[in-house]
């Protein structure tokens, strides 16, 4: 069943091991680099009504993988995420709007200490208990934001003209939380 009706009203915790807090950027023109967060915590707070719930979200910058070491040490300099003095991604939800399990979550993105408001396109999946006994609620969530906007504006200039990096960057989460303890 993926009612919402389904998900308990108390705090649901972030289930780092059953979720991706990912992104996906236009290289060069031409290609597109993937990468995700693997130092993710999240409270997802169910209130009765659906509506007047909250998600709140940190993801330490440090954590980043793109599958290449060398790009990642540099994502984690001064020139795009300066994990020395802004270790933190945070979110913090303002709106949450999901009829019929599909809809948006409306919040404040803080990323490189600029905070901007975000609207995620989001689709509840449901709500199962695992072989475990453990209740999971699971939802995929996209955006996509101008990196400038966050002033990470770093980028080289591609001898065929362009750039090295695009503005645009796609968030793509797929997360589950699991319930609140009785």
């Amino acid at each position: 069943m993926s009612t919402l009706d389904r998900l308990t009203p108390g705090t649901w915790t972030f289930d780092p091991a059953h979720s991706e807090v990912g992104f996906v950027v236009r290289h060069a023109g031409i290609s597109k680099v993937r990468g995700s967060f693997h130092d993710v915590t999240a409270d997802f707070v169910v209130a009765e009504q659906v509506e007047d719930s909250s998600i709140d979200a940190v993801i330490k910058t440090a954590s980043i993988d793109t599958g290449d070491e060398s790009r990642d040490a540099h994502l984690r300099t001064a020139d795009f995420f300066d994990v020395e003095n802004k270790p933190e991604i945070t979110f913090h939800s303002t709106s949450i709007q999901l009829g019929g399990g599909e809809g948006t979550i409306t919040g404040e993105l803080t990323i490189n200490g600029v905070t901007r408001t975000v609207e995620l396109d989001t689709e509840f999946n449901g709500v199962v208990v695992d072989a475990f006994e453990t209740t999971r609620a699971g939802f995929e969530a996209t955006t996509t934001i101008s990196r400038k906007d966050f002033g990470l504006t770093w980028n080289a200039a591609i001898e065929a003209g362009g750039v090295l990096v695009s503005d645009k960057v796609v968030l793509n989460l797929d997360v589950a939380f699991t319930a609140p303890q009785a």
